[in-house]
């Protein structure tokens, strides 16, 4: 059975265009530093579904879908002083935070902003409205279907 779950990016800092962008718009989802988070990612199956959305956009929205294409696995950024989260507690033999990859799979024809969401009954329980400072969480497939039939999702390719 397949998991349906949402991704906050800052599009500043990633957008859905740079996941577009990369070799076969697969990407790493590191730099979660959230147990919350960390633990939903290390649920995540190949196959379950994502929604992209952008925070800190005007509006934030649910901008694309992607699909997960490799399971957890340690973020090696967390050991690495150089990049921009590391977190000297995690080393390679004692990881705490993890990281999966993900693929784009289609654009919104119609981005679904936070406020078209919370405007919505079916969506009043979505995680991004009770616990909206979670920068991963769960979806219902209830409200993937809603948010999908609201944004009319384009194929990518």
């Amino acid at each position: 059975m397949l998991n349906y779950w949402l991704m906050k990016s800052e599009p500043s800092a990633y957008s859905f265009d740079d996941l577009k962008g990369e070799d076969d718009m697969t990407a790493e989802w590191d730099g979660v530093r959230n147990y919350a988070a960390r633990n939903n990612m290390h649920a995540m199956k190949v196959g379950d579904g994502i929604l992209f959305y952008h925070s800190m956009s005007k509006p934030p929205s649910v901008v694309g879908t992607a699909t997960v294409v490799r399971e957890s696995y340690p973020d090696d950024t967390a050991w690495d002083p150089g990049s921009e989260h590391p977190d000297p507690k995690s080393t390679p033999e004692k990881p705490i935070w993890y990281m999966v990859d993900i693929k784009a799979e289609s654009d919104m024809t119609e981005p679904v902003s936070l406020t078209q969401i919370k405007a919505t009954p079916d969506l009043s329980e979505m995680a991004l409205v009770k616990t909206s400072r979670l920068s991963v969480s769960p979806v219902r497939a209830a409200e993937w279907k809603a948010i999908l039939k609201a944004g009319k999702p384009a194929r990518i390719g």
